[in-house]
């Protein structure tokens, strides 16, 4: 008898010694190998030290019967696919259903024919072969579409929002421009008009009645003094919107087939702009602080307006967190605040950022399936399951680096990104 050690492993359960006899002799004679059990107890220990490709098993047995065997086999996610052949001398329709109905494949009468067995035997090991290879097919094309669908689904967000806010930018621009070149000269012309209200006054220290009163109405020295702050003021707004705008172009920059050197605090800084409206004070929420902890770090070889996107959807979730811990009820003097530090590895050879919040954290049951397409934990309407596996994507495929999360619930969550400062050949 030659066993052949790669050949499947077959466990046997009967507590009769000829049937093992015949059956080993069987399963030995064509090369196979296989373990033996003369009850179910031992037959449910030894499937757990050691999964067997299939189980012969008798239904009479003491202790715990083959129906009662099967039963526990088939709850147990570990053992549920093991293929299950029942071998008995029962040959009643009650019993042959009851044993389909608990998972069991097939059912071989007593006494045994070698060759019917062996014939079974193979006929389901290549069943269980082709289930696996298919099952391992569907995984495959599975995770293939989703892979697909993310990055469609990345293309097209990156897409309508860049056009959408490069947009806005343009908009924004022609009149921001406007404004900021009239400034000077308008500024130019009061100045040179006030001059000339002081010369005259000094030229006719005494107006006429209706022209004094006029002066005194208007309050023309406040007025003057004024007019200085005013224009000020107009120099911050206008400086003010140009940030946003400059702000609003570098996240919507359009990226090339090819990487490009960028500043990613820049990138950084352009996000938070855009959040800006959701850092601001709500209802009861306190504005969210967000803490910059910069380093120094060198411009980075990138995609930057995908880049940008990594950051919206994280810091977006973010700042959700925040908001949900005010709805649960943080502490009255607990203050949403967001952490963004950056530096460099100590080889300088990737950069490493972290985005950190002190939300409501995340539960360990669902962390492995955080980057998972199509998986969240909002509600209905508030998220689709794909920021989180973008960004995933973004960071590894596209960058060669690493997108990791620490959390502990009630406490806040950080993301860690890390990239290679320069491409990878």
């Amino acid at each position: 008898m030659l066993i052949n050690k790669d050949s499947p492993l077959i466990l046997i359960v009967d507590d009769n010694p000829t049937n093992l006899s015949v059956l080993s002799e069987t399963l030995g004679g064509a090369g196979f190998r296989f373990r033996v059990a003369m009850d179910g107890e031992t037959a449910l220990a030894l499937v757990e030290r050691n999964h067997p490709e299939l189980i012969l098993l008798d239904v009479q047995m003491p202790g715990i019967d083959g129906f009662e065997t099967c039963r526990r086999l088939k709850t147990n996610p570990a053992t549920q696919g093991i293929p299950i052949i029942f071998t008995t001398a029962l040959a009643d329709t009650e019993s042959k259903t009851k044993a389909f109905a608990l998972g069991a494949v097939d059912y071989i009468p007593k006494p045994f024919e070698p060759a019917e067995v062996l014939a079974r035997l193979r006929v389901h090991l290549q069943l269980k072969r082709l289930t696996e290879s298919l099952e391992a097919q569907v995984r495959d094309r599975t995770a293939t579409l989703q892979q697909a669908q993310v990055q469609l689904v990345q293309q097209e967000k990156l897409s309508s929002l860049g056009e959408m806010v490069a947009g806005i930018g343009h908009e924004l621009n022609n009149p921001i421009n406007f404004i900021v070149s009239n400034i000077e000269p308008l500024q130019e012309y009061i100045t040179v008009m006030t001059k000339i209200l002081n010369l005259y006054q000094q030229e006719h220290p005494n107006p006429s009645l209706q022209l004094r009163e006029a002066i005194e109405d208007l309050e023309l020295e406040f007025v003057l003094e004024d007019i200085t702050k005013i224009f000020n003021s107009f120099r911050l707004g206008t400086d003010r919107i140009k940030n946003i705008s400059t702000s609003i172009r570098t996240f919507s920059r359009l990226d090339s087939e090819t990487k490009v050197l960028a500043d990613l605090h820049e990138c950084l800084d352009s996000t938070l702009t855009i959040l800006q409206h959701r850092l601001k004070g709500k209802g009861d929420r306190p504005p969210i602080e967000v803490i910059k902890s910069y380093g120094s770090l060198p411009s980075v070889l990138c995609y930057s307006g995908q880049m940008n996107q990594v950051f919206m959807n994280i810091l977006a979730n973010a700042i959700d967190a925040l908001e949900e811990a005010m709805i649960q009820g943080k502490s009255r003097d607990w203050l949403p605040e967001i952490k963004i530090t950056t530096q460099t590895t100590s080889s300088e050879e990737e950069i490493v950022i972290k985005i950190a919040d002190n939300g409501i954290g995340i539960p360990e049951s669902i962390k492995p399936r955080l980057f998972e397409a199509m998986f969240t934990t909002k509600s209905v309407g508030k998220g689709t399951g794909l920021g989180l596996a973008i960004a995933h994507q973004i960071v590894v495929e596209k960058h060669n680096g690493s997108l990791n999360v620490n959390s502990q619930v009630g406490e806040g969550t950080e993301f860690t990104i890390e990239i290679p400062i320069v491409e990878n050949t």
